[in-house]
């Protein structure tokens, strides 16, 4: 099973076999099983992001003026309760009407019961503070590093030399650590979702990592790291800028988030809608013999600029919604 996932015709493009990409004393190529690097970096991102949060987020915020408001502690009940966990976040009037009728309340008093206890799940102020903060940090390391990684390298300002003599293109050492960072990153996205605020796009960002996991780990192995690098540093152009205003949203500094925010869009919609589809489309598809891994590639690309031009009519609503009103609200 192994000897047929590997097989060079899927991964390579034709006439290519693995033994182009063997290391020797002075060349070293990507290897599937530097991947596994991975599993640490996230177990490592995670602890500093703890951390980073704990040490540095929290008490910024809390001198920045970020405070949580009070909230009613409902009265316990294990059949409210139970009924919560299952149906309370959106019940019918008939369910509502049962309840009431069973606990011998009025159907008044469980309505303020559940609205109450809605209130309870709802994120702190001050979580979402911490959690953009990180990403932000993140996000701004990542992007600049990757500027200074890329900024000099010819295969950046002429794309077609990403594939002269592919798939001989010995990896260099910062390039790999910096695509295995993110990778990292990402995976430990993913296993903190659960933990994390649950915005109206979680269904979304889901299928933005897993395609993005997928992108990277795939690309690795093929040695499409120059490829890949580029198309990172076009996301993170703008990730920052956007974890930027929502942590001066968070701090009430209504002027500056409404100036971030618009600067997010103008970099966000020029990079994902006009600079990735140039990149993706026109280098990867029409100048880049196809072969079943970039196939799957392309798959996941298509994937990722659907949710580009989802994320844009929502940027582009709130840009309005700025215009009549004056302010991004929440």
């Amino acid at each position: 099973l192994a000897e047929w996932f590997w097989h060079h015709e899927y991964w390579l493009p034709p006439g290519a076999t693995w033994e182009d990409m063997k290391d020797s004393a002075d060349r070293h190529y990507p290897q599937p099983q530097d991947i596994l690097l991975c599993i640490p970096g996230a177990l490592l991102l995670t602890t500093l992001r703890l951390l980073f949060e704990r040490t540095i987020a929290q008490p910024l915020g809390r001198r920045l003026g970020v405070r949580d408001k009070l909230r009613p502690q409902v009265e316990p009940s294990a059949t409210l309760e139970s009924f919560y966990l299952q149906l309370g976040r959106s019940p019918r009037e008939e369910e509502l009407l049962s309840l009431a009728k069973q606990r011998d309340l009025p159907l008044r008093k469980v309505q303020t019961w559940l609205r109450q206890r809605r209130g309870q799940d709802r994120p702190r102020l001050l979580k979402k503070f911490c959690e953009s903060s990180w990403r932000f940090t993140f996000y701004l390391i990542s992007f600049f590093s990757g500027l200074a990684l890329l900024y000099d390298k010819p295969w950046v300002w002429d794309h077609n030399l990403c594939w002269l003599r592919y798939p001989q293109q010995p990896l260099q050492p910062a390039l790999g650590w910096f695509y295995l960072l993110e990778l990292s990153f990402y995976c430990s996205l993913v296993a903190t979702l659960p933990f994390d605020v649950k915005r109206k796009d979680f269904k979304e960002q889901i299928i933005h990592h897993i395609a993005t996991i997928t992108l990277i780990s795939v690309s690795y192995c093929a040695n499409l790291i120059r490829f890949g690098v580029m198309v990172m540093l076009l996301h993170d152009a703008s990730d920052y800028i956007l974890e930027l205003a929502k942590v001066l949203h968070y701090l009430r500094r209504r002027r500056l988030c409404d100036a971030a925010f618009v600067a997010f869009a103008l970099v966000f919609i020029s990079s994902r809608l006009v600079l990735f589809p140039l990149l993706t489309y026109y280098y990867f598809v029409t100048k880049f013999q196809l072969f079943l891994i970039s196939c799957l590639i392309n798959v996941f690309l298509l994937v990722l600029q659907l949710l580009h031009i989802f994320w844009s009519y929502l940027i582009i609503q709130m840009i309005y919604r700025i215009i009549l009103q004056g302010e991004v609200g929440k």
